[in-house]
């Protein structure tokens, strides 16, 4: 999806300053999303997690774990479902039921929503509008087992600028990668200059 055909969605955060953020999909999952917890608690560092559903339900502790340590969290859908293949109302089912157990801490501003595989339609984001919908301008393609270690991090640092939206997944199919990157990732980044925050209500 092209940003200048959907500029209702949050791809990037217009600022000069140098702040970056960090965002995970489609856990929590033991393992790469307790690896990930660990390092960011270690760094200090703040992140939003968007959660997949059934795995919150599946994995309650680690879910708890997220938001008691302070970072933030979005639906990601119940099932990790394709918007360009459901219906509209199945659609807003798949959210409304994730997003019963998935619950911004505080409920301050609109809670956050971010598509499986980033794929939406005209007519799911007019249907979901009660949701700040989060995209990206850094996918680290940590995901692809096709992809060397080095090329994930060399890649998603060149694609870094201030106000970045980055996507790591904490994954077991990224979780090859996601662990080789993320942690030189957040040195890297952080030796340019940068400094990650969170989302500020909307």
């Amino acid at each position: 999806m092209l940003t200048w055909l959907s500029p209702s969605l949050t791809w990037r955060i217009k600022t000069r300053e140098k702040n970056l953020y960090l965002t995970f999909d489609d856990g929590p999952v033991p393992g790469p999303t307790e690896f990930v917890l660990d390092l960011l608690k270690k760094e200090n560092i703040k992140a939003t997690f968007f959660c997949i559903g059934h795995n919150v339900e599946r994995h309650p502790a680690i879910f708890e774990r997220i938001v008691n340590e302070g970072h933030g969290v979005g639906n990601h859908t119940y099932d990790h479902v394709d918007g360009w293949k459901v219906s509209v109302s199945d659609y807003e089912r798949e959210i409304k039921r994730c997003g019963d157990i998935v619950n911004a801490p505080g409920g301050i501003g609109r809670p956050l929503f971010r598509p499986p595989f980033g794929r939406l339609t005209p007519a799911k984001i007019r249907a979901i509008k009660n949701y700040r919908i989060v995209m990206w301008d850094v996918l680290t393609y940590d995901f692809d087992n096709s992809l060397p270690q080095e090329e994930c991090l060399d890649g998603s640092l060149n694609a870094v600028r201030p106000g970045s939206i980055i996507v790591f997944h904490d994954s077991y199919k990224a979780e090859v990668n996601m662990t080789y990157a993320l942690p030189r990732f957040l040195d890297a980044c952080r030796q340019r200059g940068y400094e990650f925050r969170m989302f500020e209500s909307s």
